[in-house]
């Protein structure tokens, strides 16, 4: 049975991104972050139990890539669509939002198939992606004029789609060592996203994202130099 394990908790993070699109649709943008949460926890762990239980296949491998198509991939294209809706009378221009589901499959098939992303990220990942578009239905209503405005949902969505395929080196929190020389950038890339949450709640969540590209940098820089 165990074998069963890692493709449940996939198809949890499936449910989950189903259920968020629904909450989207429906302007309860709160159960929709939840929603993101929820599958960020189950992608993270089916990965990690299948390792544990030594249980990796294929189809699992398949799974996780069509689950995040949802969870990662078309449901922030519907926050995109949601949002350009409120700030436009054009019947065309929220469509726009959707960009981010398709670079977003191109990105995951070009994860699969890319050798020089085993341990780290060529792009933005997905689910940071997602994390960052999810929440700017709360940063806009302490900001809206920054944020509910088409000219600023449509960069939002035209450079986040860039960043998901482009050529940069983005860290994973893979581990091959705990030492601080090594990881120094990763270590502090979490201590600062912490304070910042704890200080900022939602609001810090453009910051980590920055911080994340920043960092990566950085850390890339040190282990060439090495």
């Amino acid at each position: 049975m165990k074998k069963y394990i890692p493709n449940t908790i996939t198809s949890l993070n499936l449910l989950s991104g189903c259920i968020g699109i629904l909450m989207v649709l429906s302007g309860n943008y709160l159960a929709a972050f939840y929603c993101v949460l929820a599958s960020g926890i189950f992608d993270f762990f089916d990965g990690l139990v299948a390792r544990l239980l030594k249980v990796k296949s294929l189809i699992g491998k398949e799974l996780d890539s069509l689950a995040d198509v949802i969870s990662f991939g078309f449901l922030p294209g519907a926050i995109l669509y949601s949002m350009l809706l409120e700030v436009t009378t054009s019947p065309y221009l929220p469509y726009l939002g959707f960009m981010v589901t398709v670079f977003s499959a191109l990105r995951l098939a070009k994860f699969n198939i890319d050798e020089r992303q085993t341990s780290d990220f060529i792009g933005v990942n997905t689910p940071m992606n997602t994390f960052l578009i999810v929440s700017l239905p709360f940063i806009g209503e302490i900001y809206p004029k920054y944020v509910y405005n088409v000219y600023v949902l449509g960069a939002i969505t035209i450079i986040t789609s860039f960043l998901l395929v482009s050529e940069l080196k983005l860290f994973s929190m893979k581990l091959s060592s705990l030492r601080w020389e090594v990881n120094k950038f990763k270590y502090l890339f979490l201590i600062v996203s912490l304070l910042l949450v704890l200080g900022l709640e939602i609001l810090a969540i453009p910051l980590i994202f920055v911080l994340y590209i920043v960092f990566s940098v950085l850390h890339f820089r040190q282990e060439a130099a090495n």
